[in-house]
């Protein structure tokens, strides 16, 4: 048995429905939709084949049917049509994103908020790895006589800061010059040669080893160790409101999910630059999200340098929406952190 011009019809008008609904989706239903035009007889045969075919569910005997998860595999893969955002809320997201400050943490915060908001699910945006960021800028300025304000900026737009010891009485002209010194020998180069060059530093600047050795700490703990895994969460109880999510322990078990920071960055970090993809219900490797949908995009902050943006919704999650809400964002963010 396989799906002809009409199966495929019949289980695109109930897709449509249950993803309005959340309600199991009887033949009366599919035959009063216009541009269907098939009775209720053949509508109930076509959904029993359907359903032999692994497309549908039926929860209960006298019930109408539900997609199952090969049915929404087929739906994105073959039926879903991805259109545009009207120019409106084009502008809108656009005009949200700009209000912020350019740096990297405000537009994510930012846009992970844009994002739940727009979709009505719970939005997860994964920063750029710290590994693939490359230092543009490097300032050391005076606190006190023995502490100074490391600042570090990179080719995203990342600001760090951490305090480091000044060992001796160094001037701030002297810290200036040393700022420009590590600027000179560190700009574009990416985070994981930071430690070789601060080898061949502290060997041609033997009189502020334990200066260069303290920033090179710094740096390390305030970049590598706390960048990796920058994870922020958009409409956290969003998914809440669906009654699939209804049962107490499956919340309780998929807002512990959201808690762990790494456990996102891991199931949501960037798929080898693919633009978007789509994980249904078992796809998904956590347990948790087994009954969800996880839809991402990548987006790109400078050369090279790219983070996830994450959609966790229903699997009768709007996928059209969704995928023109993430396709919008994701250029407004490239245009505006990336100048592009």
């Amino acid at each position: 048995m396989q799906l002809d011009e009409r199966k495929f019809m019949i289980l695109k008008a109930i897709i449509d429905d249950y993803v309005l609904t959340g309600m199991p989706v009887g033949s009366r239903t599919i035959s009063r939709k216009s541009g269907v035009g098939f009775s209720p007889a053949t509508i109930r045969n076509e959904m029993s084949d359907l359903e032999e075919l692994g497309y549908l569910d039926q929860p209960h005997t006298s019930a109408g049917r539900v997609p199952s998860h090969k049915a929404y595999r087929l739906y994105v893969d073959r039926l879903l049509q991805v259109g545009n955002l009207s120019p409106e809320e084009t502008k809108k997201i656009q005009e949200h994103l700009r209000e912020r400050t350019s740096q990297v943490q405000e537009v994510i915060r930012s846009a992970a908020q844009v994002l739940s908001d727009a979709t009505h699910y719970t939005s997860v945006i994964v920063a750029p790895q710290a590994q693939a960021l490359r230092i543009r800028r490097v300032q050391l300025v005076p606190i006190t006589e023995n502490t100074a304000l490391l600042v570090i900026v990179t080719n995203a737009g990342i600001v760090k800061d951490a305090v480091v010891r000044v060992p001796g009485e160094l001037s701030a002209e002297h810290l200036h010059a040393i700022s420009n010194l590590l600027t000179d020998q560190l700009a574009d180069r990416p985070i994981d040669q930071v430690r070789q060059r601060f080898r061949v530093l502290i060997h041609q600047l033997g009189e502020h080893r334990r200066l260069l050795a303290n920033v090179m700490n710094a740096m390390e703990t305030s970049i590598v160790e706390t960048g990796e895994n920058d994870v922020v969460v958009g409409g956290s109880a969003n998914l809440l409101n669906y009654p699939e999510y209804s049962d107490i322990e499956k919340a309780r078990n998929f807002l512990a999910v959201l808690d762990s920071k790494e456990t996102l960055a891991r199931l949501l970090g960037s798929r080898g630059g693919v633009e978007f993809t789509i994980r249904i219900g078992s796809e998904n490797e956590a347990p948790e999200f087994q009954d969800c949908s996880v839809v991402t995009a990548t987006y790109h902050i400078g050369s090279g340098t790219s983070g996830t943006l994450g959609i966790i919704g229903p699997t009768r999650m709007d996928y059209q929406r969704v995928i023109a809400v993430m396709k919008t964002l994701k250029y407004a963010m490239n245009e505006l952190l990336s100048g592009e």
